[in-house]
């Protein structure tokens, strides 16, 4: 399995946007792009997330920075879930190949209860306008990541 690593450039990979749009990650090349992966649509910690990123949607836009999360969720459940909480985000879906989630290394092998299943690694990408990724965070915990998030995007 393929992963990227700081100073590699955007995955040539592509998502589906809950528009139904299809775009390539490339494309979002030209100012920074923060891509944070989250394991399902309106569950509690995931729902949290969206908001928090929602929530400061207004400054990632004032710092030139593009806010784009993704899990497995259809394009048509992104919408309800976007309706449902008023989310200001771009939502993505991977498709049934984890492409993408595959290229970012966050299609895990995870155990509950003493069982084995593959699920997405709560973790968040900070590329550059040059489209190099110059920040990760992995196994994020939810309270107060979206500000650092900001931060961080901030000082590029």
């Amino acid at each position: 399995m393929m992963t990227i690593a700081i100073g590699d450039r955007l995955p040539d990979v592509a998502l589906t946007l809950s528009d139904d749009s299809v775009v390539r990650l490339p494309d979002y090349a030209g100012k920074p792009l923060v891509l944070y992966f989250y394991p399902k649509d309106d569950t509690p910690g995931c729902t949290n997330e969206a908001k928090d990123f929602s929530a400061l949607a207004g400054e990632f836009a004032a710092a030139g920075v593009t806010v784009l999360g993704v899990s497995k969720d259809t394009p048509a459940k992104h919408r309800k879930f976007i309706a449902k909480y008023d989310l200001n985000l771009l939502l993505g879906s991977d498709g049934d190949d984890n492409s993408v989630l595959s290229a970012f290394g966050a299609w895990v092998e995870k155990s509950m209860y003493g069982k084995s299943y593959m699920g997405i690694d709560r973790s968040t990408f900070l590329f550059a306008a040059d489209g190099t990724l110059v920040r990760e965070w992995r196994k994020v915990k939810v309270k107060g990541h979206a500000d650092e998030v900001l931060a961080a995007a901030r000082a590029l």
